[in-house]
C-alpha cells in the first residue's frame, strides 16, 4: 500500500488534473467505474424523460391551440346568429311599428270621412 500511495504522489505532483484522479482512485477505487456507470445510466434516463415531457408539453401546447381555435370559430358564429336574430326582432318592430305621421294623416282622412257623413 505504501508503494502505491508514494506512485500516487509522484504522479499527483506532476498535472493538477491528474491529482483529481489520483484522489479520486484513493476514495473510491475500483468502484469509480461502477459509480461512472450507474451515474451514465441516471443521466440517459433524466435526458430520456426530459425529452418524453418536451414531446408531451407541446402534444398540449397544440391541443390547446387546436381548442382556443375552436372556441374561437364557435363564438363568430353564435355572435353571428344573435345579429342576424336580433336584426330580425329589429326589423320585426319596424314593421309592427306604426309611423305617427302615417297615423295622423288616418286619423285625419277618418275624421273627414265621418265629418262627410
Amino acid at each position: 500500500m505504501a508503494k502505491e500511495s508514494k506512485a500516487i504522489e509522484e504522479k499527483i505532483s506532476d498535472d493538477p488534473s491528474s491529482k483529481i484522479e489520483a484522489i479520486k482512485n484513493l476514495i473510491f477505487g475500483e468502484n469509480i467505474a461502477a459509480y461512472n456507470s450507474e451515474f451514465e445510466k441516471v443521466k440517459k434516463e433524466i435526458t430520456s424523460k426530459k425529452k418524453d415531457l418536451e414531446d408531451l408539453i407541446d402534444d398540449t401546447r397544440k391541443e390547446l391551440f387546436q381548442a382556443i381555435d375552436n372556441l374561437s370559430t364557435d363564438l363568430n358564429i353564435r355572435i353571428t346568429e344573435l345579429e342576424d336574430n336580433l336584426e330580425d326582432k329589429t326589423d320585426m318592430l319596424d314593421n309592427k311599428k306604426v309611423d305617427k305621421k302615417i297615423l295622423g294623416d288616418l286619423l285625419i282622412n277618418l275624421g273627414e270621412k265621418i265629418n262627410q257623413k
